[in-house]
């Protein structure tokens, strides 16, 4: 039976209905269209560079080594005397870990250079200090090198579908062996004559020699042949195929030694040599006097110079250009407050390890 009571319920209840369901119409419309709103910008799971993504590689190099220091062209930034490329080669091994990122370790020889006589212009005024220094060195660089390589163009397919053409750059840690040499000049009379001699036995700045504490070059130490140095540079990565790719990229490799060439410091007075090496150490720190140039004997034209005698430390008498040979402040052998730099050019061929050539098959 219907009373009075549920007639005002019934009726309060159809009231309520009627206010809230347009509110409630309303938020369902907005969830709807919010939620084809991220159906229509959905782009899927973010994936990751995967396990199956991933994949090692190894190459061989060739390179073409060049040199910037003190026996160097000019004092200009990375200036380097292009006639003294001599050629290097490398083996790598790397390992891909990311869309854009490889680990590389390398193996790599070569050979630097750099002559007074050939690289400075003795008509030059700037040039012909170093011309009549006529200094000249070798050095046969022996380096291991580890760098990240950093893609310039993201891949996130398997090496499969990799870029054909990626720019990139490099940098890294590079641990070397070095030995610096000398010729000694066939009319030097000494019985070296004809052959390259390693120049860090001798001392050639007074690393070897008791100087005294007012000497310009007191404390000096002797330098490591084996060296750190950061390596950097730029490249760029050509797909041939497959499993082949190509690379061709510069790099630096800046060391922290002034001693690739064996120059850095002052002269100092011949009289300190001593010992058996005593005559090739004096012949080898100061060549300003030698009538050719060291390696191939050419003649030399320093024109009017002056010269000096004194008696050295050990009671000779010694003659020595103004400004080379002896033991003062200004008399300046090398720039110690560089140090020295080498460049690698190099061409790669790299293969990509346990991939598995295909071929399309036509019926």
């Amino acid at each position: 039976m219907i009373t009075k009571g549920h007639f005002i319920f019934g009726f309060i209840l159809l009231l309520i209905l009627g206010i809230t369901a347009p509110s409630f119409s309303q938020i369902n419309r907005k969830n709807v269209r919010k939620n084809n709103k991220r159906m229509a910008n959905f782009k899927g799971k973010k994936q990751n560079f995967t396990k199956d993504k991933k994949y090692n590689f190894v190459g061989f190099s060739v390179n073409a080594f060049n040199y910037f220091g003190d026996l160097s062209p000019s004092a200009g930034v990375a200036s380097t005397d292009i006639s003294f490329t001599r050629p290097g080669f490398g083996v790598f091994f790397g390992h891909r870990f990311g869309p854009r990122y490889s680990l590389r370790g390398s193996f790599t020889y070569g050979t630097i250079r750099g002559d007074d006589f050939k690289s400075a212009d003795k008509g030059s005024q700037a040039d012909a200090p170093r011309y009549i220094r006529n200094l000249s060195f070798r050095n046969r660089i022996k380096e291991l090198t580890v760098v990240g390589v950093f893609d310039l163009y993201k891949n996130e397919s398997s090496y499969i579908s990799r870029l054909q053409f990626t720019p990139y750059a490099f940098i890294g840690l590079t641990v070397f062996h070095h030995n610096p040499q000398a010729y000694v000049a066939d009319d030097s009379g000494l019985p070296e004559a004809g052959t390259w001699v390693d120049l860090k036995p001798l001392g050639t700045e007074g690393q070897n020699a008791e100087l005294l504490d007012t000497d310009v070059n007191a404390g000096i130490k002797q330098y490591k042949l084996v060296q750190l140095a950061i390596p950097f540079g730029i490249g760029a990565r050509y797909r041939l195929n497959q499993v082949f790719d190509i690379s061709m990229e510069f790099g630096i490799r800046y060391t922290f030694t002034d001693y690739l060439d064996d120059v850095s410091q002052n002269y100092v007075d011949p009289g300190v040599f001593t010992g058996s090496n005593a005559e090739l150490a004096r012949y080898m720190a100061d060549r300003s006097l030698n009538p050719t140039s060291a390696e191939k004997g050419q003649t030399r034209e320093i024109g009017d110079v002056s010269t000096q005698s004194f008696i050295g430390r050990d009671g000779q008498s010694y003659t020595v250009i103004n400004g080379y040979g002896s033991e003062f402040r200004d008399n300046i052998r090398g720039n110690k407050k560089d140090n020295d730099v080498y460049f690698v050019t190099s061409i790669k061929l790299a293969y990509i390890i346990g991939a598995t050539f295909t071929r399309a098959k036509f019926r």
